[in-house]
């Protein structure tokens, strides 16, 4: 059994005002068995409600994440949040180049790998994300695509223990359209990943680093997806916004 400890971070995306994500937070630590325990758990609302999270999350076993940071830590950049900001607020991880940065907000490799390396100057655990598009899979480009992600995500950066590095896998077909990867198919990316990356970090840092699937994933296929050698948790969108989805997600897949 791998040693590395699975995770599963819910990525609220623009959902939950400040009531929302208080009785959410709520519900799931009052209804979660062990939490955290076979598992690290970490959600991450949107920016207004990441304050009140910080209180409510305060003294229990979840940890709280953002889903974006601005590489400069301070400057005329309006609408931006910095890793500064953050971690004042009570963050420990951030989200970076997610499938909807890159298709609606103009995120490219060069802006991902500038947002990660904010991340790791300021102390904050990185969960960079990356995925191929269905066109992209269909033409037999996937590799190519997630190979140019990685190398061009994480230029010139480098992370000293990979207990503070993450990765995740989305492939883009896959985010909120019901379909899900097989966890064959899943698995044969996250083995290419771990690979690639070893060939950046080394062996060693690959093999202990966290590489989390995500797309569409639910109670009910998380146990087969999570119970492959090189996925080590999940990055759950929709199902993060129910208390019992969620939750359902955390015991089918960490098997406890």
């Amino acid at each position: 059994m791998s040693e590395r400890k699975p995770i599963v971070a819910g990525n609220w995306k623009m959902h939950n005002n400040t009531i929302e994500t208080r009785t959410l937070i709520q519900q799931i630590i009052k209804n979660g068995k062990n939490l955290g325990q076979n598992c690290e758990v970490i959600i991450a609302p949107p920016f207004t409600s990441i304050a009140c999270a910080a209180k409510e999350v305060k003294d229990s076993a979840i940890q709280l994440g953002a889903q974006n940071l601005f590489w400069e830590d301070k400057g005329a950049f309006t609408g931006e949040i910095s890793g500064p900001m953050l971690k004042e607020i009570g963050c420990s991880h951030v989200i970076i180049g997610h499938s909807e940065r890159r298709q609606y907000f103009g995120e490219t490799d060069e802006t991902v790998n500038k947002r990660i390396g904010s991340a790791i100057r300021n102390g904050l655990i990185p969960i960079f994300c990356l995925g191929e598009t269905l066109a992209e899979r269909e033409t037999g480009q996937a590799f190519i695509v997630l190979k140019r992600q990685l190398v061009k995500g994480l230029e010139s950066l480098k992370v000293e223990n990979p207990v503070d590095f993450v990765m995740a896998y989305e492939p883009v077909w896959a985010i909120g359209t019901g379909k899900t990867a097989s966890p064959e198919q899943a698995q044969e990316v996250h083995a290419f990943v771990r690979g690639e990356l070893a060939l950046l970090w080394g062996d060693k840092f690959a093999a202990k680093t966290r590489i989390l699937y995500g797309g569409s994933v639910k109670a009910a296929n998380s146990k087969n997806l999570i119970g492959q050698p090189d996925i080590d948790g999940g990055l759950i969108g929709g199902a993060s916004l129910n208390a019992e989805d969620f939750l359902g997600i955390i015991e089918q897949g960490t098997g406890f």
